[in-house]
């Protein structure tokens, strides 16, 4: 399991958000460089988005919500929704779930 994971629930629906796609990238002195792409599984869960080790600095979660939710047949105000975190200590998880709905979302820290 990645360092770094998310759970996508989709509270508009009151169910998880299955195959949505999610990237996980770093930020660099050159820009935001992609470390690693997944869908959520049936769940809504992504846990395997990077596998090697995890570095201190700045990390988004990228997620793709206008196919998620045209592949719903529902109109969405926010194509993409995005997730910038700080990771201090390196030997923790750090789990970022998305709370989703056609018209906002919400993010928290998760154990």
């Amino acid at each position: 399991m990645s360092g770094i994971t998310t759970h996508v629930l989709d509270t508009a629906r009151g169910r998880p958000a299955a195959d949505l796609p999610v990237a996980l990238e770093i930020r660099s002195a050159d820009g935001w460089k992609v470390l690693g792409r997944a869908r959520t599984d049936p769940d809504g869960r992504a846990s395997e988005l990077f596998d090697g080790p995890i570095a201190a600095g700045a990390y988004r979660l990228t997620f793709d919500t206008a196919s998620y939710f045209a592949a719903a047949g529902v109109e969405t105000f926010f194509p993409v929704a995005q997730v910038v975190f700080e990771v201090r200590d390196p030997s923790s998880r750090y789990h970022v779930p998305l709370l989703l709905s056609p018209f906002g979302y919400s993010t928290y820290r998760g154990t």
